[in-house]
C-alpha cells in the first residue's frame, strides 16, 4: 500500500495505530526516494528497482523534443523503459509465473502486463464533455467493480473536490479484488493525504485527519484479509513516496526566463502561449523541481540566470545529473531545485488576461507544468484560483541525510531483512527485488529490464 506523505515519525503520533501495530510485528525504516521525489518517478523506481536514468520517468511530465510538446500524467506502461515487478513475474523471475499480480491506480500502468490493472482513463469527447471511465485489465474488470462499489468519481481524485473519498473507493476495489481474484501480490495507491498536505501543510489539522483516514483504510484491508481466511499468510507492506516540505511561495521560473529574452511566446486569439520551437530555454516544472530545456549555445547563459534567481537552491548540469542518477535523454539540459520553502509555478504571463484558457481550469494534460492550484476553487471567478500563496506544502527535492528532509516511509508486517545503508535507511530501488525475494524463488538480481 502506497500512502502518500507518511513519515516514520507518524508511528508515534497516535494518528496511525493500525500501521503502527503492523510495523511492531515486523520492521519499519525511513525510505530514501530517488530524485526527483515526485509520484511517477518514485513509483517507477519502487516497481522496477531502477533509477530514473534507466527507467526514463524523469518527472510527472515529459517533453518531446521532436514534436515540441509537453504532456503530464500520461498513463501508458511503455513509457517506463525498465521492466517492473509484474514483468519479472511473467518472465519467470522472482515469485514465478503462477504468481497472480494486481495493481490499482499506480501510475504508468495502462496496458501493463500485470494480471489485473485498474487505472483512471476518462474519455474526452469532441464537444468538451468527459465520459468517466477507468481502464482495466482484463477488459470489463472495472465494470465488475463498478457494479459493486459504484462509479469511480474522478473529481475526488484530483481538482478542487479531491478528497479521501478517492482513496476509499480504491480501497473498496482492493477488497473486491482480494475476494474475487486472490492475487498473490497486489499494489494499492492511497493518494488523499497528498491533497491536504499541499492545501494546508503537512502538520495541519486537515493532514492529520487524513492520516487517520488512511490508517482506517489499512485497518479495513487487514480485516478483509482476515475475514477471507488469508490474514495469517498475508504480508502487509506499507510505504510512501516522499515527505512534504512546508512552503511559503512560488518561483515563476518561466516568467524570469521570458524577461531575460530566453523564453518565447506566440499570441493566438489574444492569448499568450509558450513557443517551444523558438524558445532558447523554458522550464517544465514539477513541484520543487524544474527540467529546463535549453537550445545549443545557451546553457551557460541560462544557468547563470537561474543561479541568480531568488528561491532556487541549486542548478544541475551534466556532471551533477549523472551523480543524481537523473541523466536521461528525457531530462532537461539543466535541472533547477527550489529552496526548501519554495516551489515552481509554470506561469509565463505578466497579466492574467493574457493567460491561455487552460490556466484557470483543471487541465492536467495541456499545462506545461504541474499546477497545484487546481486544488483550489475561486468562487468569485468561478474558476480555479491563481493565488500561488495558497499552496502550503510541496516536495521533490533530494533526500537529505543530515536533516531527514524528503525521507519517505517503509514498514512491513514481517521482517524482510532489507539491507540498510549506513544511515539506517531503506532505498526505494531495493524494494522491488526484495518483494520478489519474498516469493522465495528469486531476488534483486532477477528483476530484469
Amino acid at each position: 500500500m502506497d500512502i502518500v506523505g507518511l513519515e516514520v515519525e507518524h508511528l508515534s503520533s497516535g494518528l496511525v495505530p493500525n500501521i503502527a501495530r503492523l510495523s511492531e510485528s515486523g520492521e519499519h525504516a525511513q525510505m530514501e526516494p530517488v530524485f526527483p521525489a515526485v509520484t511517477c518517478t518514485v513509483q517507477a523506481s519502487i516497481l522496477s528497482g531502477k533509477y530514473p536514468d534507466e527507467h526514463g520517468i524523469i518527472s510527472n511530465g515529459l517533453y518531446d523534443r521532436g514534436t515540441h510538446t509537453v504532456s503530464f500524467w500520461e498513463q501508458p506502461s511503455s513509457l517506463v523503459q525498465s521492466g517492473r515487478i509484474w514483468d519479472a513475474v511473467r518472465n519467470g523471475s522472482g515469485a514465478g509465473t503462477d504468481c497472480k499480480t494486481a495493481v490499482l491506480f499506480w501510475q504508468n500502468t495502462m496496458f501493463a502486463s500485470s494480471d489485473i490493472v485498474v487505472t483512471p482513463r476518462p474519455l474526452h469527447m469532441g464537444d468538451g464533455s468527459m465520459v468517466p471511465w477507468c481502464y482495466s485489465r482484463p477488459a470489463g474488470y472495472y465494470e465488475e467493480i463498478k457494479s459493486i462499489a459504484g462509479e469511480f468519481d474522478l473529481s475526488t481524485y484530483w481538482g478542487p473536490f479531491a478528497s479521501h473519498k478517492s482513496s476509499e473507493w480504491i480501497a473498496k476495489a482492493a477488497e473486491i479484488t482480494l475476494e474475487k481474484s486472490r492475487p498473490e501480490m497486489m499494489f494499492v495507491y492511497i493518494p488523499h493525504v497528498d491533497y491536504s498536505a499541499q492545501r494546508f501543510g503537512k502538520k495541519s489539522g486537515e493532514a492529520r485527519e487524513d492520516l487517520r483516514r488512511a490508517d482506517a483504510i489499512v485497518g479495513s484491508l487487514v480485516e478483509k484479509a482476515a475475514k477471507l481466511g488469508i490474514g495469517e499468510e498475508t504480508e502487509f507492506i506499507i510505504l510512501s513516496e516522499y515527505a512534504f516540505d512546508d512552503v511559503r511561495g512560488d518561483i515563476p521560473i518561466n516568467l524570469a526566463l521570458r524577461d531575460e529574452g530566453l523564453l518565447a511566446t506566440r499570441v493566438i486569439g489574444d492569448k499568450e502561449y509558450m513557443d517551444f520551437e523558438y524558445s532558447k530555454a523554458f522550464a517544465m516544472v514539477d513541484h520543487q523541481v524544474a527540467h529546463v530545456y535549453v537550445k545549443d549555445g545557451h546553457v551557460g547563459e541560462t544557468r547563470k540566470i537561474l543561479e541568480g534567481l531568488r528561491g532556487i537552491d541549486r542548478v544541475l548540469s551534466s556532471s551533477e545529473k549523472r551523480q543524481m542518477r537523473i541523466d536521461h535523454e528525457r531530462s532537461g539540459e539543466l535541472i533547477a531545485i527550489s529552496d526548501r520553502d519554495r516551489w515552481f509555478s509554470y506561469y509565463w504571463w505578466h497579466k492574467l488576461e493574457d493567460a491561455p484558457p487552460f490556466a484557470d481550469t483543471v487541465d492536467i494534460h495541456r499545462k506545461p507544468g504541474y499546477d497545484p492550484l487546481e486544488l483550489f476553487f475561486d468562487r468569485e471567478k468561478k474558476s480555479i484560483s491563481q493565488d500561488t500563496g495558497l499552496i502550503k506544502g510541496s516536495h521533490g527535492r533530494p533526500a537529505d541525510n543530515e536533516t531527514g528532509e524528503g525521507f519517505a516511509f517503509y514498514a512491513s508486517s514481517r521482517k524482510l531483512g532489507l539491507n540498510r545503508s549506513h544511515e539506517g535507511t531503506v532505498k526505494c530501488v531495493d524494494i522491488a527485488g526484495y518483494l520478489l525475494d519474498a516469493g522465495h524463488t528469486g531476488g534483486p538480481k532477477n528483476l530484469q529490464a
